[in-house]
């Protein structure tokens, strides 16, 4: 099979999840159609390795975002891996086995074919853990799965919130204030092993900043606001995107950030500030929030994705 030079395969969540209304993915993905690219999309429940080569299960995909059913299959094939020009990993976390395994499979062939991001460093950069490197720019913070540790936390800080450390889209986030019993804190903990522990911003409730990075560089950002009644600002949770400008110490903190990732082989990232501080959030293993970006501003950044793949390659 010789290799195709216009094939974009998309590591990914099942293709029904897809909300074309604010999927990062498909932008991806209908740029890539602009470009000629055809597109295969896999789960990777559908990944495989035999004979020293990585194959997948794929879907042909042609993406119309004008039609109601803005997405159609044109064949199943299965797919030598090495043989595409590019591969999206953009499957959302939990970051479990499945997906560290998934990352090892892909780095066999990844002096064959272009990934990104690059499976290696998705793998060593699990994401709210990476920001133990940047705790002078976040509030206080601690990881662990000691109760003694969290009550010892809470009693200094008096409100704090507790995170699922592989979590993501702000799912499962835990208020926690004076009144709230060590018997629900065990039961989260226990449910959810290592987390992450935070002292309270009440800024919350004027929402967070997603800041776009693409190859080191800040490259915009959204607000996004809480609904009603919630400390949860995640688009997918209720938030409200609206259109933003960065602080000087906001631009500071992202191009800090930015510039780690660079150097660890991370293209495209997305990071959460409150107030000015970073919330722990590093986001590398699924970004989301371009459709959103551009919906406020007309500015699309999957364009900026595909220029500096392609150049960079």
């Amino acid at each position: 099979m010789k290799k195709h030079t216009k094939i974009v395969a998309i590591q990914s969540d099942p293709i029904s999840s897809i909300n074309r209304k604010t999927d990062t993915t498909l932008l991806l993905a209908l740029e890539a159609q602009r470009r000629g690219y055809k597109i295969y999309y896999y789960e990777t429940k559908n990944l495989s390795y035999s004979n020293n080569k990585v194959y997948a299960l794929c879907q042909e995909i042609e993406f119309n975002e004008s039609k109601r059913k803005f997405y159609s299959i044109k064949n199943t094939k299965l797919l030598d891996l090495s043989k595409t020009s590019f591969i999206l990993m953009r499957q959302n976390p939990p970051f479990n086995m499945d997906y560290i395994t998934a990352t090892f499979l892909l780095e066999k062939i990844s002096n064959k074919t272009k990934i990104f991001n690059d499976p290696s460093a998705v793998r060593n950069i699990p994401e709210k853990l990476y920001s133990i490197n940047f705790l002078k720019l976040m509030p206080p913070t601690i990881f662990t799965k000691n109760i003694y540790e969290i009550e010892k936390f809470r009693k200094k800080y008096k409100k704090i919130v507790i995170k699922p450390t592989h979590g993501y889209g702000g799912k499962n986030i835990f208020f926690v204030s004076k009144s709230t019993s060590k018997n629900k804190i065990s039961k989260y903990v226990k449910k959810n092993k290592h987390v992450m522990v935070q002292k309270f911003l009440p800024q919350i409730k004027y929402g967070d900043k997603r800041i776009f990075i693409i190859n080191g560089m800040v490259k915009g950002a959204i607000k996004r606001i809480p609904k009603k009644g919630s400390i949860v600002s995640n688009l997918g949770q209720g938030g409200k995107a609206f259109n933003t400008s960065l602080s000087k110490k906001e631009l500071l903190i992202a191009k800090t950030i930015g510039s780690s990732l660079k150097k660890n082989k991370i293209l495209f990232a997305g990071i959460d500030l409150i107030s000015n501080y970073l919330t722990g959030d590093i986001n590398i293993t699924s970004p989301t929030g371009l459709k959103n970006y551009k919906d406020l501003t007309g500015k699309d950044l999957s364009i900026d994705i595909w220029n500096c793949l392609e150049s960079r390659f």
